[in-house]
């Protein structure tokens, strides 16, 4: 008698599919937030030196990125640093989630036991 094989509905299917990926998924989005919260004072240091108005006489109101992020800090405090962070969140955490997620199940699948 040859090995006994299993055999699974659709749905049976689709809920282990579901629950083995769950994780990876919620570690992808974790993942997205950390790294936005981050980067995001930095990115927003820079965007302010870039969209920073020059003087009549040249003067600049922010002399380097340090500068930037020391007037910035002073004057909008830590949360400030965050301004407009959510639209990040919320665009960055399902593409993460999404990017990690299809990157493990595709590299689980479709490499050969030769590498």
């Amino acid at each position: 008698m040859g090995p006994k094989v299993r055999s699974y509905s659709l749905a049976s299917f689709s809920f282990i599919l579901f629950y083995r990926l769950l994780p990876k998924i919620l570690n992808g989005g974790i993942a997205g937030i950390v790294g936005v919260t981050c980067v995001f004072p930095l990115d927003l240091v820079k965007t302010r030196l870039q969209n920073q108005s020059i003087g009549p006489n040249g003067e600049r109101m922010y002399t380097s990125m340090f500068d930037c992020f020391r007037k910035t800090f002073r004057s909008e405090g830590y949360l400030g640093m965050y301004r407009g962070s959510g639209v990040n969140i919320l665009l960055i955490t399902p593409e993460k989630a999404i990017k990690l997620t299809a990157n493990d199940f595709f590299r689980h699948h479709l490499t050969t036991k030769d590498g």
